[in-house]
């Protein structure tokens, strides 16, 4: 087992931040994390990291709680969003101090991933552009072929470019050395296709944890007359819609299957698949859908 979450509950100052979160990745996969500014990411991140004690329920890492744990924390590389290196680093000093700290440290991939980025080793971190930090810390955090590695937002400050090249050496990386990468993102549509599984966050509880490609085949759009999509999606969840003149467009918590493009020609309805994206945004929207 590569991470076990029980029961996982954490507070700032008497306020929730996470409530009774489960969940288990048995697999070497590459996970997805997704969730809305305040969901309980970077809370979570940090308690898998050993970074901070669970208030309530356990954490563990290949069998061992992380917290003021040695032999649990040498299996974790946790890359933060703005991860704090010294101030008075080079390139060449994070990356020195990334071959310390990490036993399965590939000096030959941090070379490689350093030329990929032009990355200059002599620069000072504090110099460095957001993306070009962003860069460096990708490349610790994939070098240093920790059992669990976990990325918070790698891809923050690149341009398209250099994304793709980052996400082309995660997923041939993976590929030569299968670990749990764990990836906290904004962007699912970018890294949708490197994911096996997908957590979801929403208000400091855990919405969802499972396959991607069944996440994938959720979310609908359907268009047409109001009376005829009104009468076709009688009973189902809405989770957006827009209307133009006697037409309207809705997109329903349902799958993209047989079965419903059966119905939505039935009906003398379009029907096309949402994007996962807007379908995540929409399933943790609050407010209320009335057609």
């Amino acid at each position: 087992m590569m991470i076990y979450v029980n029961e996982l509950t954490y507070s700032y100052d008497n306020v929730p931040v996470l409530e009774k979160v489960s969940f288990e990745e048995m697999e070497p996969v590459i996970t997805g994390l997704w969730g809305r500014n305040g969901a309980g990411k970077t809370t979570l991140m940090r308690l898998l990291a050993g970074h901070q004690r669970p208030q309530g329920g356990s954490v563990q890492i290949k069998g061992l709680a992380p917290y003021g744990n040695p032999a649990a924390v040498q299996h974790v590389c946790y890359m933060q969003e703005d991860h704090p290196f010294s101030s008075i680093w080079t390139v060449q000093n994070a990356l020195r101090f990334g071959q310390y700290f990490n036993t399965n440290w590939d000096q030959a991939m941090a070379d490689r991933l350093v030329e990929t980025f032009r990355l200059d080793r002599k620069k000072k971190i504090s110099k460095l552009s957001k993306g070009m930090k962003s860069a460096l810390q990708f490349i610790i955090g994939l070098s240093s072929h920790a059992d669990v590695t976990i990325l918070d937002e790698p891809t923050n400050g690149l341009d398209a470019g250099m994304r793709k090249k980052l996400y082309e050496a995660l997923r041939v990386s993976h590929e030569e050395s299968p670990r749990l990468i764990l990836i906290s993102t904004h962007h699912i549509e970018e890294v949708q296709t490197l994911c096996e599984s997908l957590i979801v966050m929403h208000k400091g509880k855990l919405l969802h944890h499972q396959l991607i490609d069944e996440f994938r085949e959720q979310g609908i759009w359907l268009a047409g007359e109001r009376s005829a999509v009104t009468n076709a999606i009688d009973g189902h969840k809405v989770l957006e819609q827009s209307a133009m003149g006697s037409k309207i467009r809705v997109m329903l918590d349902a799958p993209y299957s047989k079965q419903w493009k059966e119905h939505a020609q039935a009906h003398g309805l379009s029907i096309e698949k949402a994007d996962l994206q807007n379908y995540l945004l929409n399933l943790t929207e609050d407010a209320e859908v009335n057609v």
